[in-house]
């Protein structure tokens, strides 16, 4: 990561304008053992108006995590120069990003007052047992650690006490690459869905994602194809 100037940084940080959060009102907090508890869905006046949020096609966090001892934590403004993913290289354009297909999570949260947060959790926290990553299946939760070099491990699952971060059941949408043929996203991904929505087959069966897109349990509707073609078109979910 190069040093970036404060001032940049300082810009990048004034540019959100984020929606509200994604993250459950009950599941919302990691654990620091140096800053203690991290809200991550209060953000924001009202409440939750920044708070911690995810892309339509499930590719990057976005939003702010309320910290009582260290004060905000921002994830990413939600717009990746490239749309797809926060190249972590200069102050304009750094977050968090998540593995379509695995879940795991890579790159870098700012925290005014801490520096900077590693989300690369494979090389950091030593494996996938401990890395920082986001469940695939609904409900979707944060588990593994973060590292900031100077606050030490983010715990985002404290199994002791029974509380981590999750998403609300029902938001955000699975994977634009429905039919996990590694292209992301392409014709066939449009095509196979509404084949299997019709009662057809996947072309790359059985490897076809689910038909409730939008994750809102309602298995299948009108509102599943909705979705699809907004993700598909670059939009929300």
């Amino acid at each position: 990561m190069k040093s970036v100037p404060k001032a940049t940084i300082m810009t990048a940080l004034a540019a959100p304008a984020l929606a509200q959060t994604a993250v459950d009102g009950v599941n919302k907090f990691a654990w620091s053992e140096n800053c203690g508890w991290m809200n991550w869905a209060d953000a924001g006046s009202p409440a939750g108006s920044q708070g911690v949020g995810i892309d339509g096609s499930g590719r990057f966090l976005s939003g702010f995590i309320w910290c009582e001892n260290i004060g905000w934590i921002n994830l990413g403004d939600g717009s990746p120069a490239n749309g797809a993913a926060y190249a972590n290289t200069a102050g304009a354009d750094f977050g968090v990003n998540v593995d379509v297909a695995t879940g795991d999570l890579s790159g870098l949260a700012w925290g005014e007052n801490v520096g900077w947060i590693n989300f690369s959790g494979g090389a950091v926290a030593g494996g996938a047992a401990t890395a920082a990553r986001l469940s695939m299946d609904s409900p979707r939760r944060f588990h593994g650690y973060a590292w900031g070099e100077n606050i030490g491990w983010i715990n985002l699952d404290v199994v002791e006490t029974g509380k981590h971060v999750a998403f609300k059941t029902g938001s955000g949408c699975d994977s634009i690459d429905w039919n996990n043929d590694g292209l992301f996203p392409d014709n066939l991904d449009l095509v196979d869905f509404l084949a299997v929505f019709g009662g057809g087959a996947c072309s790359n069966d059985p490897n076809c994602g689910d038909l409730d897109f939008n994750n809102d349990g309602l298995f299948p509707d009108n509102e599943d194809i909705l979705a699809f073609f907004r993700v598909f078109g670059g939009g929300p979910c």
